[in-house]
């Protein structure tokens, strides 16, 4: 059996907040790990709920997986990461890229989170670029892909490369580079790593919004489609960062961004519960003059 045969991998949709989650192993061990895991969150009424990570746990008891690695690709912005609820389940290890530490610190004062550690601690792995670990009997390679934030990173596991937020199907395009710590000109250079890559290559994106006139959401493409990326095509670097600059000054912040970077710093767990047992979010009040008034 080849690497590649070894892999199994199954993708799980989250439409609230066109996430993809996956649970990959590796067929002749039985071991597995799940990537990018979402929390269901309730923004209006802060009620969280499981019910996406347990379909992960109800297919990864249907295959026979044990899952040891919970991975995550970055801080996510947009979801919650269910990270601590699956390692409660299954005991596995909570791991990310070592660059979180940076992370941290940018988000740590935004938030007067005085209990972030700023050097990672509260995950049980930090992975450098290079860096390699078992999932059963196959390999895994960090990729260090900064730009989207500081602290990206994809997992290479046999001919497959789960790319995290860096890359969106060929269709639709590429990542924001305007959050803090962000940057369009080291992004495009963690797409042009990955798409050095053989072209054979198997990219599984984190998210999809399906393009104008695509019915279907999807998630999987190569590197050789991936050249083709609308975003890429025909235009040099230079013109690359000017472009995403000029279309991140409209973009709106995700929906979630201020619950979700506040938690996933944490690896997703929430703050102490205070007195009264409930676990409070932050929410930072900027108070902008009117321009009336200025």
């Amino acid at each position: 059996m080849t690497r590649s045969e070894a892999l199994a991998i199954r993708a799980f949709f989250d439409g609230p907040t066109n996430t993809i989650s996956y649970l990959v192993w590796d067929r002749e061990s039985g071991k597995g790990a799940v990537i990018d895991p979402v929390l269901d969150f309730d923004h209006r009424s802060g009620k969280a709920s499981t019910a996406s990570a347990d379909a992960v746990l109800a297919a990864a008891k249907e295959e026979g997986v044990a899952v040891e690695w919970i991975l995550e690709t970055h801080a996510h912005a947009d979801h919650l990461s269910a990270a601590p609820y699956l390692k409660l389940r299954t005991g596995a290890q909570v791991g990310i890229g070592d660059h979180i530490r940076d992370v941290q610190r940018i988000f740590r004062p935004v938030f007067n989170l005085t209990d972030i550690s700023g050097d990672g601690s509260e995950f049980d792995r930090l992975f450098a670029d290079g860096e390699t670990f078992r999932i059963g009997g196959l390999e895994a390679e960090v990729i260090f892909v900064p730009g989207h934030t500081p602290a990206d990173v994809a997992y290479r596991i046999g001919d497959a490369v789960f790319v995290g937020d860096t890359l969106f199907m060929p269709d639709y395009g590429t990542a924001r580079a305007d959050f803090p710590g962000g940057d369009a000109e080291k992004l495009y250079d963690s797409m042009q790593r990955l798409l050095a890559l053989p072209d054979e290559t198997r990219l599984f994106m984190c998210h999809d919004y399906k393009a104008p006139g695509r019915d279907e959401y999807a998630w999987e493409t190569t590197v050789a489609q991936e050249k083709r990326n609308v975003h890429l095509a025909g235009r040099s670097r230079e013109e690359f960062v000017a472009w995403r600059r000029q279309r991140d000054a409209g973009l709106a912040a995700p929906l979630l961004l201020l619950p979700s970077i506040q938690t996933n710093i944490r690896a997703g767990r929430f703050p102490e519960a205070e007195a009264n047992g409930v676990h409070y979010l932050k929410l930072p009040v900027k108070l902008v003059q009117s321009p009336l008034h200025a």
